[in-house]
């Protein structure tokens, strides 16, 4: 009876290292029940944390689903800052394959913290340099300006504050609501914007800026949805956001906002793009970075999502009118101070200025 149940023990250890031999083979493998390998050309999954408007993701995730039956998408919607520190956490084991939505000043951090895979898609070199990384850890999708937002039943275009330091008067004082900054990567760059347009190698000039704009401030909401609720019911008349998702609001969803393009310019934020490194989808994570950046779908996303996109081979003449309108002016900003200088700035903002009335 032993010398059987020998016999049987090795034949099973046989078995056991012919399936371990073929595993490691070359050939397409099977996704485990925890999403499958980070190489598998067979993964059913896509995992995509995202910092982009619900309404962005309710028209574009399905579509990719229609082309790629096979694939079960699953997003996940937070602030883009929220993003950066959970990719970051998760880094010895991650759980997401696709980074969508977020400031240039967090993908330079993430791309220097090794947390982004390096892919170079086909159209790369009609992306302008300053819109994506030198080693293509990260590619700007999307420009965005950040500018005045305000409710366009309690104010005239005419009578509302027409540059960044128009806000500082104090008639606008309990009038104007903040989306919780630290949360936000739009709204930690707009901050960071103010404190660089006094005097980068002098914070305190723009910290000064900040009280008096906080002084300003009746409320710092939640999240982007609370702002839009307050907003409308005129709990405040102005706040500070995207250019893409006030016209959402406007246009989609019949929100009485519009928005003042800052005279003396804008934050244009570099909405971007990348793959989490050692993605267990990876083949997925490209096929949606490749589908995002299709020339018919940033044509379509210009007429109905409000996108001025970065690539360059495509013809103006074929955008809608609002973009081929729009003046695009920028802020002289040096991205990589900023990006370098976000966590000391914001950490002084959140510690000694938020909520103290300017004081």
């Amino acid at each position: 009876m032993t010398k059987k149940w020998f016999k049987l023990g090795m034949l099973s250890m046989a078995l056991t290292m012919t399936v371990g031999l073929t595993a490691c083979g070359g050939g397409d493998k099977e996704p485990s029940a925890s999403g499958g390998d980070s190489s598998s050309k067979g993964s059913k999954k896509l995992v995509i944390y995202t910092a982009r408007d619900k309404n962005v993701v309710e028209q574009i995730v399905p579509k990719f689903k229609e082309l790629n039956p096979g694939i079960d998408v699953e997003v996940m919607t937070m602030g883009a800052q929220q993003i950066m520190e959970r990719v970051r956490g998760e880094k010895a084991n991650p759980q997401a394959d696709f980074w969508w939505g977020g400031t240039q000043s967090s993908f330079i951090t993430a791309a220097n913290e090794g947390l982004l895979e390096s892919y170079k898609p086909s159209y790369a070199d009609s992306i302008p340099a300053e819109y994506k990384d030198a080693q293509d850890r990260w590619y700007g999708e999307m420009l965005l300006p950040e500018v005045i937002m305000y409710n366009s039943e309690a104010l005239k275009k005419e009578d509302a504050p027409k540059d960044w330091d128009d806000l500082l008067d104090p008639k606008w004082k309990d009038q104007i609501l903040i989306r919780g900054v630290m949360a936000s990567g739009t709204m930690r760059t707009i901050y960071d914007a103010m404190i660089y347009r006094q005097d980068p190698a002098s914070p305190d000039k723009g910290y000064e800026w900040l009280k008096k704009l906080d002084a300003n401030t009746k409320e710092y909401t939640q999240d982007p949805t609370q702002l839009y609720l307050k907003l409308a019911r005129q709990e405040g008349k102005l706040s500070l956001w995207n250019l893409q998702d006030i016209l959402i609001q406007k246009e989609m969803q019949k929100q009485p906002f519009d928005y003042i393009y800052p005279a003396s310019g804008a934050p244009i934020l570099v909405d971007g793009v990348g793959i989490v490194k050692d993605a267990k989808n990876m083949e997925n994570a490209k096929k949606f970075f490749d589908f995002i950046f299709d020339e018919d779908q940033l044509k379509e996303k210009a007429d109905k999502l409000f996108q001025i996109p970065t690539r360059t081979d495509i013809d103006k003449s074929q955008f809608p009118d609002w973009y081929k309108n729009l003046d695009t002016k920028s802020l002289d900003l040096d991205w990589t101070v900023l990006a370098d200088k976000e966590k000391e700035w914001m950490q002084h903002w959140d510690e000694n200025i938020k909520g103290k009335g300017g004081k």
